[in-house]
Parts: structure tokens; C-alpha cells; sequence
């Protein structure tokens, strides 16, 4: 992420000069609101507009402080998509398919989601997907196998992983560990095993 600039003349404790600045100028209470969202926890425009917007300020207003922002960097669309694929990616381990969605969520643009989770290739995917079906791995032991199949497509499909993928690593994974498998597993798998609870794709 951009490191922080300082507003000029804004202060820290944005949250106090939001109550405290004249209701009369919304270019100042914007500012504010910006500043206090943006402690601690970067934004999109697009989630800093969506803000600006529920507490009334006028749109031609919001959109000029937000390009301030921009300018300064504050607000860094890019850098946020670069660094919640990395985060999401490495602590969550959510595919490209997942990431995206995600980011479209947060208003992100799609030239720059593209290009943030287009850094993952499908290696880096398959590698992740392998090493989070080896920690589910144990936990299905003394299922049927076709349960197991499931039950581990299943955990990485939520996760964003094509259905191909999913099967390829699970079906070595059980081979690796002794499991006679036939030529063909099972065509499809359902991600809705109620054992499994689904990831929740947004931070707290």
C-alpha cells in the first residue's frame, strides 16, 4: 500500500474534527470522514464514496476531495488490490476466482483486478490448493472415499478453485496417501456439505 500522507491541515484524530467542524462545510466534514475510515484500514474510492454519500455529502463535493486523496495517495485502488490478492491469497488461500469477486465487491476497477490477480498463475494456485487440502487431509479420515472426495473439492471449490483443479489435487492427494482410487472419481462434488463451513471472503 501507498504509505499515508498527511491531509494538509487535517489532524489526526479524525474522528473528534468530524464533530467538531461547522455542518455548513461538507468539503471539511468529507475530509474528515475520509480521514477517520482511512485510519488503520485502507479503502477503495469506491468504499470511501459509498460513505460519503450515506451522510449527505453532495456529490460534486466527495468527488473532489476523493481525487484529493488520490493525489496524495490515500486512496490507492491498485496498491489495494495488489496487497489484498497477496493477503487473502497467502492467509486464506482463495484462488483467483475467489480474489476477483471479492474485489469487485469492494468497487475495485476491473482493469486493475485483472492485473492484481493476474500476478497469480496457475501453478501458485495448484501449489496453495495442495497445501490446504494436506491440512483437511486427516480430518476426513475414516470417511467413505467418495465422501472424502467431496468433502475436500468441496472446501477448495468455496475457496475459488475450479472444479478440474479441485478434483486433480484431491485425487493425488488421496493417492499419495495410499487410497486406491478408480480411473474416473466423481463427476461432481457438492460444496454445500454441511460439515463444511463456508468462508467468509470479507475482513472483519
Amino acid at each position: 500500500m501507498a504509505r499515508r500522507t498527511e491531509w494538509p491541515g487535517g489532524s489526526a484524530d479524525s474522528s473528534r474534527a468530524e464533530k467538531t467542524l461547522p455542518p455548513q462545510d461538507p468539503a471539511e466534514r468529507a475530509r474528515a470522514i475520509c480521514l477517520r475510515l482511512l485510519t488503520g484500514t485502507p479503502r477503495t474510492r469506491k468504499q470511501l464514496a459509498d460513505a460519503l454519500h450515506k451522510r449527505e455529502i453532495p456529490p460534486e463535493v466527495a468527488d473532489e476531495v476523493l481525487s484529493r486523496f488520490e493525489d496524495v495517495g490515500l486512496i490507492n485502488d491498485a496498491a489495494f488490490a495488489d496487497a489484498w490478492v497477496d493477503s487473502r491469497h497467502h492467509g486464506r488461500g482463495l484462488a483467483r476466482r475467489a480474489l476477483a469477486r471479492e474485489l469487485r465487491t469492494k468497487g475495485v476497477d476491473p482493469a486493475l483486478i485483472d492485473e492484481a490477480v493476474g500476478r497469480l498463475d496457475s501453478e501458485s494456485e495448484e501449489e496453495t490448493a495442495r497445501a490446504l487440502v494436506e491440512r483437511k487431509l486427516r480430518a476426513t479420515r475414516g470417511l467413505d472415499r467418495d465422501r472424502r472426495i467431496r468433502r475436500l473439492a468441496g472446501m477448495l471449490a468455496r475457496k475459488g478453485y475450479g472444479e478440474g483443479m479441485a478434483l486433480r489435487v484431491v485425487r493425488r492427494a488421496l493417492e499419495e496417501e495410499g487410497e486406491q482410487l478408480p480411473d474416473e472419481t466423481v463427476d461432481a462434488f457438492d460444496s454445500s456439505d454441511p460439515m463444511e463451513s463456508p468462508d467468509s471472503y470479507d475482513l472483519p
